[in-house]
């Protein structure tokens, strides 16, 4: 009864991870599209959503260094 409870405890774990990669994923295209269409103000806003929500994902450290380009820009 044990194993089954950490096989589904793992399972759980897996599913709830994947699913925040993908809203991370889609939340930094969406913030891409809006940097090509010179919209940086939202773009830096969905980055910084990104770093605050998806921190262990791997789109925060690209979200970071977006920032960081973005940062004069109007």
């Amino acid at each position: 009864m044990k194993n089954w409870l950490a096989i589904i405890a793992i399972a759980f774990a897996l599913a709830v991870t994947g699913c925040s990669d993908k809203k991370a994923r889609e939340k930094y295209e969406t913030a891409q599209f809006e940097e090509l269409q010179k919209n940086y103000v939202h773009a830096r806003e969905l980055y910084q959503e990104i770093i605050k929500k998806y921190p262990e994902s791997e789109y925060a450290k690209e979200a970071s260094q977006r920032l960081k380009e973005l940062k004069n820009r109007d």
